[in-house]
């Protein structure tokens, strides 16, 4: 494969092309300056402004969200796994109907798998502007976003209404919708409390790991962080690993599926018969299924990277308390 097929499946951070009216709350106080980028797949973008970077099926989507300090992103559920790690910025995620069930601080690298069925939420408390990454599991990310009821209901107040099939119209700008399409219903009292609460404890020692952590543990050898047989044991239609400077190794890798490769720190030169490529903190790589290839640090000093490819696994840990 040449360089420039290569290139073609390299999105490099620079070259990101944010969307800041992705989701309903696009409007409303507080999470009216957030930016959602779509990488790899369609994403569960609610916008048809949306760019999508890469349109090749993995079998999970690769998203981000770009955001100043103090703004947040609202409380919603999904219906596939949804996986976040920090590339920049200080975060706190929330979660439950109200968004005070529990709550973590994660730092750079920090990773977070958040099961299925919890309303969840995030906003930057840093200094500056945050970004942080998101894989969700599936092609189509399991048929859109549950916003909780408040979430719509500010919306509405602000202009922008959802439509029952999952897309977004800004009546301010004079998009309404069409003739015999109902927007999304708000969930009922009955199935809102199907919704778990779980505490801090319940989720941080189960779900959360922190970056210093798995660099301790990958001396040696790639970490497997989320999988059937991981540190975070889950099947959430991919697996994740973890690389650092004393874990690469020269030898090729292949996988029998598309691979996505992002650095969280340091330079990583990716080699292929055929090229090579560096990669840099927020630069996102899908490398082609049955390729070989190699994955080494390029300059000195700290380097660590995230590796996801996917599994026949559907859906994602579901909380079960």
């Amino acid at each position: 494969m040449t360089p420039q097929d290569m290139e073609a499946r390299i999105v490099r951070y620079g070259d990101l092309r944010p969307c800041r009216t992705a989701f309903i709350d696009a409007h409303t106080p507080g999470s009216d300056q957030k930016e959602n980028f779509t990488i790899i797949g369609g994403g569960v973008s609610e916008s048809a402004d949306q760019h999508v970077h890469i349109t090749i099926p993995h079998g999970f989507n690769i998203g981000a969200a770009g955001q100043p300090p103090k703004c947040r992103n609202s409380l919603h559920s999904h219906r596939t796994a949804e996986v976040f790690f920090v590339l920049k910025g200080r975060w706190r995620f929330f979660w439950g109907r109200r968004g005070d069930a529990g709550e973590v601080v994660l730092e750079q690298g920090d990773i977070f798998d958040i099961p299925t069925g919890i309303f969840r939420g995030f906003e930057n408390i840093g200094d500056d502007y945050g970004m942080i990454m998101a894989i969700l599991g599936g092609d189509d990310a399991g048929g859109g976003v549950i916003w909780a009821p408040q979430v719509i209901e500010d919306a509405a107040d602000h202009g922008l209404v959802l439509s029952e099939k999952g897309k977004l119209y800004d009546t301010k700008a004079g998009r309404s919708l069409p003739e015999g399409e109902r927007p999304m219903p708000v969930l009922s009292e009955a199935e809102l409390k199907t919704f778990p609460e779980p505490t801090t404890m319940q989720v941080v020692g189960g779900y959360v790991r922190r970056y210093w952590d798995l660099v301790a543990i990958s001396d040696k050898a790639p970490a497997r962080v989320i999988g059937e047989t991981a540190i975070i044991r889950d099947k959430p239609g991919f697996d994740v690993d973890f690389l650092t400077r004393p874990s690469a190794r020269t030898e090729a890798a292949s996988h029998d599926r598309p691979a996505v490769l992002m650095p969280v720190r340091g330079h990583w030169r990716i080699g292929w018969d055929g090229g090579a490529a560096t990669l840099a903190p927020g630069d996102t790589m899908s490398v082609p299924e049955a390729l070989a290839y190699t994955a080494t640090p390029s300059m000195s000093g700290e380097a660590a990277l995230y590796r996801v490819v996917g599994t026949d696994d559907p859906a994602g840990q579901t909380w079960k308390g």
